[in-house]
């Protein structure tokens, strides 16, 4: 009766129910991080805010990525040179930390 479940399980997998090891109370998404990519974080901040502060000169804007339900900052496009701007999100790529410090920010992580 072997050869009967090895066709049954190469054309019909699932079919004879549970196997492999037990896996006891399984969170399937305990490592699920929305990422955020560094040219998109500037459409986050709403426009009232990015007016002040391109008005108040020297101060940097502080966007926190978690607000707007963002975990992981990633590093593909660039940032304004001109404003600078300090990132707290929980991860961020060392091409996004490295692209945020050259325009002049900075980065904290939150736990």
């Amino acid at each position: 009766m072997h050869h009967h479940r090895i066709l049954f399980d190469k054309y019909h997998p699932g079919y004879f129910g549970k196997v492999g090891m037990w896996y006891f109370h399984k969170l399937r998404n305990k490592w699920f991080y929305p990422t955020v990519n560094i040219d998109k974080i500037w459409s986050l901040v709403p426009p009232e805010v990015k007016e002040q502060s391109e008005k108040s000169n020297g101060s940097a804007l502080v966007i926190d990525v978690a607000q707007f339900g963002y975990f992981k900052v990633l590093g593909k496009g660039v940032l304004p040179p001109s404003q600078p701007v300090v990132v707290k999100a929980k991860l961020v790529s060392k091409i996004a930390e490295k692209k945020i410090k050259e325009a002049g920010g900075a980065v904290i992580l939150i736990a």
